[in-house]
């Protein structure tokens, strides 16, 4: 079948419990009515009904008496019907700044540093203040486990962010203490 077919007349050919238990047996490797009625649990009488709708819909096919099922409609089904995702905000105003944090942060992982001083600055400064709370003193255990969940996955060592974070005065360090420094302005 080269057409796709429409995803209302997918469900439609499936809601019938039977013809679903049956297609069900037919993309499991039954060939036939009669593996198809034994696998589904139905009659073949039941089988044999389904398997006209089934056919009639293009879900399945019988060549030379073996059934095949069309299963490659889904994944256009799926791929033509998709709602467009909706960009990830992370809460600024400033359009540019929402854009670089796309680039960089998705679903609250750092994905990877950038290359370049002034966007790596805006990417910290992002993840220090969701991270750490104005006022709070962080032992280093604390901090180490902040950023391993912001760093999972995405090849960046927690201990690299650390020292950026402290490098760019983004948090204060004494004494394996640290604290988010509230005496640098901020860029964002």
């Amino acid at each position: 079948m080269n057409h796709l077919m429409k995803p209302d007349t997918v469900v439609a050919l499936l809601a019938e419990p039977t013809r679903l238990r049956v297609f069900s047996a037919v993309v499991l490797g039954a060939s036939s009515l009669p593996a198809a009625a034994e696998a589904a649990g139905v009659s073949a009488r039941e089988a044999a009904g389904a398997l006209r709708r089934l056919r009639a819909g293009g879900l399945v096919t019988g060549t030379d008496g073996r059934l095949a099922a069309h299963t490659g409609q889904f994944r256009g089904i799926a791929r033509d019907h998709r709602a467009p995702a909706e960009p990830e905000r992370h809460g600024y105003a400033d359009e540019q700044v929402e854009t670089l944090l796309r680039t960089f942060v998705r679903d609250g992982r750092l994905m990877r540093l950038p290359a370049q001083w002034g966007r790596r600055r805006v990417v910290l400064q992002h993840l220090t203040y969701r991270t750490f709370a104005t006022g709070i003193s962080y032992d280093e255990r604390t901090v180490n486990e902040k950023l391993k969940a912001w760093c999972e996955g995405s090849g960046t060592d927690h201990v690299t962010v650390r020292r950026y974070l402290v490098d760019l005065c983004l948090l204060g360090r004494e004494a394996g203490r640290y604290w988010l420094r509230t005496d640098i302005q901020p860029a964002l």
